[in-house]
Formats: structure tokens, C-alpha cells, sequence
């Protein structure tokens, strides 16, 4: 999967092996058989007064240099890595294992436009429309994919053919969705192009657009266009190096005219802009999307490629330019289907997709008879240019389309239900809303997880801090917008409930048809229970609660399980990463030009950098060739696990060792280290034979036994969602940057039942004959509930109790599975709430 299908004339008849986890279905074009491997084979990667003089002025800095290079570090605000990366090279340069050059910076920018000159540049074009010209930066993306083709590190990650894979399941063999050429659409392709040409396979782009603020006041914008390539592994294509997105043109905007604003033909005349600028990306892809392109690719196989825009991905707005809809002022403002305006709300009905056939036809139309035409396209929704992606075939720009998470649900959406929570916490008072902020403030802190200490009266533009407060935000609102409290709020709680499961299923990066059927089932969840707030908004005493939902982000997801059918999992469309490269162009604006012709400045710094990314990969692979090479037949050895270690790390020790009646007497006032010493003897000489060590004696710990105490723990699992390791960070610290921070964990209590805890001491010490041992107090959440509260089902929440402090269990953190986010019910003494949306992977753990 992350190498080259090699067609079966070139290498040597093999006999298919047994199946196994996972099974590979070729396209047939590629002349593959089936492909049956075990888990650890599948996908694995190739390879004014006189004052005293002061002597040393620079004080406290310990020498001038040291000073000057603070003042550089300072004035360029280099981060971190930046500054060691830079004093390491001073240190070698001083030791004489380095040599520097460049004596200034005219010498740096000549190096960089040298370095820059194998690689095809962005360069400006004019256009004339109306007696206004508009400059255009371009680079044709066939120019981009050949720079691609020509680097030999990316050369044996391409993936050139379409294949269907599976994972063995219960029932057998599930189909999965993850990588581009997994969904249909990459197989559709494949199938239509040239039977008659051997070797005919599609180099698929993503294509991304859309206009960005460079100045702080909005004054000063820019319009990049981004291109990624689908041939390429997901941890390539949207990671940043050279494999990854690259601005490939600078598109002209139409300056506002407010005389004109609104007017067909200004706004016709803002979309011929944009689409005949494009054409200065797509020309040759155009011309090789019909003849194709002969290339050797890696192993020296000859292929045809077919370049074709596989996945288009942009906001609502762009997505509008991208299709010439006529977005939500049109008849059918959905770019995919032809779904009324009145019926965007209604997601229990299906209309007819968009075809370029039918926009060809109407634009025909138009241009026989403007009045005819014109009728044709307001039905249709469209507007009256031509589409430049119908240039390049196989590239329907409705089919490119997708659903964008960011812009659609965690920027879109949930910004409306996010309105409609304030004017109903409004509407119950001052009270109300402090208790929800400081149930907010309150939340649990968790890696990567935005913590906010206020939501009322700030507001956001920060589409990630969307998607983390939307985490948070349920179960915040459980016990203040009770439906006796407020019918409205329950509701908008119950919407809000099917709002976060849709998102969470939707952002799984591997989707089988289990996944998908749970998606088309919720859909029909959230069509329920939104409407059910309409009719409760429509009778509500509360002040201008939305009723009208008739706008396009409320439908959009009706297609998102046709999207990742045909195109993969949903971060292949997404435009995060692409959003991600706004932040250096801002920069770039703001440290490296004048002002004046930035689109020029900005875009020649960018291809510096994308030269730079090209010449550090370079360098890192002969690195890497010259460390194998010293370390010959003689590999260094493997560090030596420590017992109960596999996948657990302990960090943060305190700096010395305590005794065991020392750790029991400065706890004294917690009950969970009541009996310690006892406990752990208990624990120790039966739960040692379980791990294989057997005892011959019962073993006791002295008062003075030793202790190392820990208060940092990183957990290493294999992700349920797409089986690869990921890690977790825990924190067991009294003092977590001035607050008390005691992490909650899902351990393997016993060999059949699992468990939710809290950390209360994380340790290590030495047990007589046997060894170093890790180990974990924690307070169990394992006590019985009387029975389910009445949220519990219709918000679909995952309720656990804890036992009382006094029953803390010591356990092995070989036992720990993951680390797990809960929130106390304020309402109920020692109930929490599983945060099961806080990833993918926890989850699909709780659905299980």
C-alpha cells in the first residue's frame, strides 16, 4: 500500500499465502492478484556626564557574543528549536567541523535563488478583462508533480493503483476506507481511462483556494492557491516537507466596488476572473489529462499518468466559486446536489446530484439565448461562465467537492448552536451562567485539548477552539439545562449530543461500512432532534431562537458517507493542513517585505523555503546513510525492558527516594494511603504469580523499604481506529503548574473486565529476588449505580461511579490500556461521565 504495485509480468509468480488480517484488492488495470498479509506486513513503509565605563556591558549575558546572538535570536523571534539548531552549527563551525561561507545576505539570497533554480518557480501572468488587468502568480501543478516525480526519496511512496482493502472481522472480511485510492472514485478513474494504453494510471491532485488576511487589519489580502498530491501517503501529502501542500499560484482579487456590488455582471465577472486565472494552473495538466504522460517511475516501471483533480477542498464560499453556484441566494445552493433552498433543514431526503453534463448543456443554452439560458441556470442554481475544471478529464468539480469539518461543523454549525446555548443560559440568569462557566473553567486539562476560562461574552474565530469547546460544552450544560430548568436548553443539549457523535464518527481516519451505516443512522438522529428544537424554539418565551435552518452547512453532511466512499477518510478533503500555511505567509508579509508588490516578495520567500525543504530531506537521508554505515554489523543494543514496562513510561521523578513509612505518614489525611505498606505486601505476594514470579516465601516491606515516586506517565496503545501506536500523557502531581492534576486511566482490571480509575501515586522500587518493579495506586470507578439517570440514553453519556478513597487498589501500569478524560456530575456524589468524543479512539472504545 505505501509502495508501487509492480504489474505481474515484472517480477517472479508467487503463491498466494493463507488470509490473514487484511486483504488487498487491485484495480485489475494493475495486473496484481490479491493480496493477503498479517498484521505487521500491511502497510509497512519503504525504506550629556562622563559616567563610568562599564567593561562588560552585556551583563548578565556571560560574553558579548552571547549577547548579540540573544539580540539576533530576539529580533527574529526564533523558537526553541530554532536557537539550539543555530548554536549548535556555531559550536561546530568554532570546533572546525563546519564551515559557513555566506559573508552577508546578498550571499544568502544568491545560495537560495541557486538552490531554488532546479525547481519550477511561481511567476506572474496578466489578464485582461474589461479593461482591467489582473496579475496572476502561477505555476502549472504539472510543473509541481514533475518536481514530485524527479525526487527519488518520494519516489517509492507513490501509489499509482486503485485498490479496495478489508480487515478480518467477526463476520469476516470488512471493506475500509482510509488513503484516496481506497474509495471508488479513484477506481472509477482508473476504469475509464485509455483501455488501450499499458500502464494507464491517474496522478491525482488536491486542490486547495481561498483568500486569507495578511495584515492585522484585513487590509492587505492574499488568495493562495495550494496543491497536495493523493499518490502520496496521507503522513507525506499533509505533513511539511517537500512531499507535502505547496503554493503553486497567487490568484487576483477583484477589488469591492460598492456601486457595483450585487450586480449580475460584476459578480459573473469576480468568477471569469477566478476561473480563467486558474487555467494558468491546470494548462498542462489539461493537455496530459487526454494524452497522458510517459514516466518512468520507480523500479524503472514505465506508466502513463493521467493528471486528474481528485478532491477539491475549500470552504462553503469557496466551494461556491469552485462550482459557480450561486451559493445561498440560489435556488439549489448545495454544490453536490440540486436540494432546494427551502429543504437544506431536512436531511431524511435525498435529491438528485449535479452533473457537468447538465451545466454544459444550460450554459449552451445561455449562449444561444441569454433569456432561455438564464432560466435553466437559476434552476440549476449556477451562474453563466464556464467551468475551468471541465478543461481536464475525469475532474467533475461537484464529485472533487467534499464535506470540510473545519469550516462546515467546528467553524460552521456549531458556531449557530453555540449562539443559541448563550441566549438561553441568558434568559436564566446571571446565576446560570457563572455555574456553566465555571464548570468550563473546571473541565479537565488534556494534552492538546484548548482549556478556556471563559465562554459568555468572548467570542472566537478559531476553528479548533470550536471543535474543543464543543467537546466540553455538553457536559458543562447537563445539570443547568435540565428539561424542567429549561425544555429549550435539554433540547438544544439533545441536538448538541447527536451534533458531537456525528463529528465523531465522521473524523475517524479509517471508516468501514459499519461505521458508514452508523453515520447514516445518526444523520437521521440529528434531523429529529433539530427539528424537535424548532418546535420548542417556536413556542419559547426566549428572544430570536433560530428557526430558520434552511442554510448550507446544515446539509452538507448529507453527503459526507458518499465522500468518504469515493474519497477516503475525511482528512484527505480537509482543509486544516492547507489553513495551517496561512501562518507563514502572514509572516513572511509581516518580516519580509515592504509593503509593496507582496504577492511577488512572499512567493519567493515561499519557493526558498520549498528549496529548503527539498535540500534538508537531502541532507537528512545522507545522515542517516552515514550513521548505518558506522554502526556496521555492530547495532547498538536494545535497551533492557524493565518488568511490567512493555508500553508505559514513568518520567518526572522527585529527586530522591522516599521510605514507605514516610509516604504513608505525609499522607496520613488521604484515605487511599491508608494500610499502604500493607496493601502493597497483599498486592505483591498475590499478584506476583500471576506475572509468571513465583514466591517460595511471603514477602513484607521494613519501614525503611524505598520508594521512587513518579508524577509523570506516558502510555504507549495501538489506536482501535486505524491500529497504530499512539500515546498518551498522564499527570500524577500535586502541584501541576500550581494545581492539584490527577489523571484518569482505562486499565485491564482483570483478564475479562476493564475499568476506569483515577491516579493517587505513581512508583517504582526494588522487590527482594525478583527486581525492579512499576507500579500505581489508583482509586477504582467500579461502584454500583442505582440504576440509569434519566439523561443518560437520550445524550447518550457513559456514567461510571467511584469507590469510596479508602478503597484504593495498588495495580501494575503493564494494566494501564490509555489515559481517559471524566467529568464529575455535580448533581451526583462520586459520578462521572466518560468524555468519550476527547478522540477517536476513546470513542469507538465506549461504542464497543
Amino acid at each position: 500500500m505505501a509502495s508501487n504495485s509492480v504489474p505481474a509480468q515484472s517480477r517472479p509468480a508467487a503463491s498466494v499465502q493463507p488470509p490473514s488480517e487484511f486483504k488487498t484488492e487491485y484495480h485489475p488495470r494493475s495486473g496484481c492478484p490479491t493480496l493477503f498479509q498479517a498484521f505487521d506486513e500491511f502497510r509497512v513503509p519503504p525504506e550629556a556626564q562622563q559616567v563610568p565605563i562599564d567593561e562588560k556591558p552585556w551583563h548578565p549575558f556571560r560574553s558579548r557574543a552571547d549577547f548579540e546572538f540573544s539580540e539576533i535570536a530576539l529580533d527574529a523571534a526564533l523558537n526553541k528549536s530554532q536557537i539550539d539548531a543555530l548554536l549548535n552549527l556555531i559550536l561546530r563551525v568554532s570546533q572546525g567541523h563546519a564551515e559557513i561561507t555566506l559573508k552577508n545576505e546578498a550571499d544568502l539570497s544568491k545560495a537560495w535563488d541557486n538552490a531554488a533554480a532546479e525547481l519550477t518557480p511561481v511567476f506572474p501572468v496578466t489578464y485582461k478583462k474589461n479593461d482591467q488587468v489582473y496579475e496572476v502568480h502561477a505555476r502549472p501543478i504539472w510543473d509541481w508533480a514533475l518536481d514530485l516525480l524527479d525526487n527519488p526519496l518520494l519516489a517509492p511512496h507513490f501509489v499509482w493503483d486503485a485498490c479496495r482493502v478489508y480487515k478480518r472481522s467477526a463476520a469476516g472480511f470488512e471493506r475500509f476506507f482510509d488513503e484516496p485510492w481506497t474509495g471508488d472514485r479513484w477506481w472509477d478513474i482508473q476504469s475509464s481511462l485509455p483501455p488501450d494504453v499499458d500502464g494507464a494510471v491517474p496522478f491525482c491532485f488536491i486542490l486547495y483556494a481561498d483568500k486569507t488576511k495578511l495584515s492585522s487589519h484585513g487590509t492587505v489580502k492574499g488568495y493562495p492557491v495550494v496543491v497536495r498530491c493523493a499518490n502520496l501517503p496521507v503522513h507525506i501529502r499533509n505533513g511539511e516537507g517537500f512531499g507535502g501542500g505547496h503554493v503553486v499560484g497567487w490568484l487576483p482579487i477583484v477589488p469591492e466596488d460598492a456601486g457595483e456590488e450585487g450586480k449580475l455582471g460584476y459578480t459573473t465577472l469576480k468568477r471569469v476572473v477566478w476561473h480563467e486565472s486558474f487555467l494558468k494552473l491546470l494548462e498542462h495538466a489539461a493537455q496530459y489529462s487526454k494524452t497522458g504522460y510517459l514516466r518512468k517511475c520507480h523500479n524503472d516501471i514505465l506508466r502513463w499518468l493521467f493528471p486528474v483533480i481528485l478532491i477539491l477542498s475549500a470552504d462553503y464560499e469557496e466551494q461556491c466559486m469552485m462550482s459557480l453556484i450561486r451559493g445561498r441566494g440560489g435556488k439549489c445552493p448545495c454544490p453536490v446536489c440540486l436540494v432546494p433552498l427551502t429543504e437544506l433543514h431536512d436531511l431524511s431526503k435525498t435529491y438528485p446530484l449535479r452533473s457537468v453534463e447538465e451545466a454544459k448543456e444550460a450554459l449552451h443554452t445561455y449562449g444561444l439565448s441569454k433569456a432561455q439560458g438564464e432560466v435553466l441556470l437559476k434552476a440549476l442554481g449556477l451562474r453563466p461562465v464556464k467551468n475551468i475544471f471541465w478543461i481536464i478529464l475525469n475532474s467533475n468539480p461537484h464529485d472533487a467537492l467534499s464535506l470540510d469539518r473545519l469550516h462546515s461543523l467546528h467553524a460552521g454549525l456549531w458556531k449557530h448552536f453555540l449562539g443559541e446555548l448563550k441566549k438561553i443560559l441568558a434568559s436564566l440568569g446571571r446565576e446560570a451562567e457563572a455555574a456553566f462557566e465555571e464548570l468550563i473553567t473546571n473541565f479537565p486539562r488534556w494534552r492538546n485539548l484548548n482549556h478556556f476560562k471563559s465562554v459568555i461574552n468572548i467570542s472566537f474565530t478559531d476553528g479548533n477552539k470550536f471543535q474543543d469547546l464543543s467537546k466540553q460544552t455538553l457536559y458543562a450544560g447537563l445539570n443547568i439545562l435540565t428539561p424542567r430548568a429549561s425544555p429549550e436548553g435539554y433540547q438544544l443539549l439533545r441536538v448538541i449530543s447527536s451534533y458531537l457523535q456525528l463529528d465523531s464518527w465522521i473524523g475517524l481516519d479509517v471508516h468501514t461500512e459499519s461505521t458508514l451505516a452508523e453515520i447514516e443512522a445518526e444523520l437521521l438522529v440529528f434531523d429529529t432532534e433539530l427539528k424537535a428544537y424548532v418546535t420548542c424554539a417556536e413556542t419559547s418565551a426566549i428572544e430570536d431562537l433560530k428557526l430558520d435552518w434552511d442554510f448550507p452547512k446544515t446539509h452538507l453532511w448529507k453527503h459526507i458517507v458518499r465522500d468518504i466512499r469515493r474519497k477516503g477518510a475525511a482528512r484527505n478533503y480537509s482543509t486544516r493542513p492547507n489553513e495551517k500555511l496561512h501562518g507563514p505567509l502572514k509572516d513572511t508579509y509581516h518580516r519580509r517585505t515592504n509593503g509593496k508588490d507582496v504577492a511577488t516578495q512572499i512567493l519567493r520567500v515561499d519557493h526558498h523555503q520549498f528549496a529548503s525543504k527539498l535540500l534538508r530531506e537531502r541532507i537528512s537521508a545522507l545522515d542517516e546513510h552515514h550513521r548505518i554505515q558506522m554502526l556496521g554489523d555492530n547495532p547498538p543494543d536494545e535497551d533492557i525492558p524493565i518488568v511490567f514496562n512493555g508500553h508505559v513510561k514513568l518520567g518526572s521523578p522527585t529527586q530522591h527516594p522516599s521510605l514507605i513509612i514516610d509516604i504513608e505518614k505525609r499522607n496520613a489525611s488521604d484515605r487511599a494511603f491508608q494500610a499502604f505498606r500493607r496493601k502493597l505486601s497483599e498486592f505483591i505476594n498475590t499478584a506476583l504469580p500471576t506475572y509468571g514470579h513465583q514466591l517460595t516465601s511471603w514477602l513484607t516491606f521494613p519501614a525503611d523499604f524505598q520508594i521512587h515516586e513518579h508524577r509523570y506517565l506516558k502510555v504507549n496503545y495501538e489506536s482501535t481506529v486505524d491500529w497504530k501506536q499512539v500515546t498518551d500523557h498522564l499527570w500524577c502531581n500535586l502541584q501541576f503548574y500550581g494545581s492539584p492534576r490527577f489523571d484518569h486511566a482505562l486499565i485491564q482490571l482483570t483478564a475479562e473486565a476493564t475499568a476506569f480509575v483515577r491516579l493517587v501515586f505513581l512508583f517504582r522500587c526494588r522487590i527482594p529476588n525478583i527486581g525492579p518493579m512499576e507500579f500505581a495506586l489508583v482509586q477504582p470507578y467500579t461502584a454500583r449505580i442505582s440504576g440509569p439517570r434519566r439523561m443518560d440514553r437520550p445524550l447518550k453519556l457513559t456514567r461510571v461511579k467511584a469507590l469510596p478513597r479508602a478503597c484504593s487498589i495498588f495495580v501494575p501500569l503493564s494494566s494501564f490500556i490509555r489515559g481517559a478524560v471524566l467529568v464529575p456530575d455535580s448533581e451526583h456524589q462520586d459520578e462521572y461521565i466518560v468524555v468519550d468524543h476527547i478522540d477517536s479512539d476513546m470513542f469507538l472504545r465506549m461504542k464497543a
